[in-house]
């Protein structure tokens, strides 16, 4: 399996600087773990897309170019703010037919038509017909704008909220999601490290209370790995600056996707 560090904070807008760290961070803590808890010692070829220091559209190419290149064995991407998301999925897009994309994260990053930044990655995807909107799920999300709220209802773009998560339990959602993206010609989950509970994973821009737990999100990157159209994931805006404990869950959920 590949894994591929991004060191880009450029899309954060100053909110979580040090999530460029990340990747490192993740990186080191992955000799912590010996095998995965199928009992399978996973191995890696660690390498990394090109930064454009201060260009950030620059930065998306460069990006982008590394996906297609590796696309063609399952990939990792470590992030960096989730603004990788967007130039990773564009590759992802351009290497797969009817590709579809899971996305856990406390907001749904759909706020403006602009450069996409990490407040706005989902908008970017449907607005440049890179993802269909009905080849993305939400899953987490409990803080968003009403604009967002809008946006997801206008292209009926399917989201489980933390709310809902918890009234019907997480193996009947699991079970939900997966029959709908079994169905798609290849599968990126993107994992926005927000999406847990702070109590979990503190070393964030953005901690949102009421997520989910470390286990939770385990028990449901567990099962989406065994999908045959699994092809790529990214870890995103864990921020080692803020705490060490956040990086070595980002390398466990590393070690839990092979």
């Amino acid at each position: 399996m590949n894994i591929i560090k991004i060191k880009s904070s450029q899309g954060c807008l100053g909110k979580n600087k040090g999530c460029e760290k990340a990747p490192d961070a993740i990186v080191e803590n992955l000799k912590q773990f010996h095998a995965n808890e199928n009992e399978w010692e996973p191995k890696f070829e660690i390498d990394e897309a090109e930064i454009a220091e201060s260009d950030l559209e620059k930065t998306f190419d460069s990006i982008s170019k590394k996906a297609e290149e590796v696309l063609d064995e399952k990939t990792i991407f470590l992030g960096g703010d989730h603004s990788i998301t967007y130039a990773t999925v564009r590759g992802f897009s351009k290497k797969f037919e009817n590709p579809g994309v899971i996305i856990f994260d406390a907001h749904p990053d759909a706020e403006s038509d602009f450069i996409p930044t990490h407040e706005d990655i989902l908008r970017a995807l449907v607005n440049e017909n890179l993802i269909k909107p009905e080849n993305i799920i939400l899953l987490g999300t409990r803080n968003w704008h009403s604009e967002e709220i809008k946006f997801l209802k206008q292209h009926k773009i399917k989201y489980f909220s933390m709310q809902e998560i918890s009234k019907e339990g997480i193996h009947d959602i699991c079970d939900s999601v997966m029959s709908v993206a079994k169905e798609w010609g290849a599968l990126y989950v993107s994992v926005d490290i927000d999406v847990l509970d702070p109590a979990f994973a503190p070393g964030t821009g953005y901690p949102e209370p009421g997520g989910m737990a470390s286990r939770e999100l385990i028990y449901f990157l567990q099962r989406m790995k065994m999908l045959k159209n699994f092809k790529a994931a990214d870890i995103v805006e864990v921020n080692p600056e803020k705490d060490e404990l956040t990086a070595k869950l980002g390398a466990k959920l590393v070690i839990e996707l092979t």
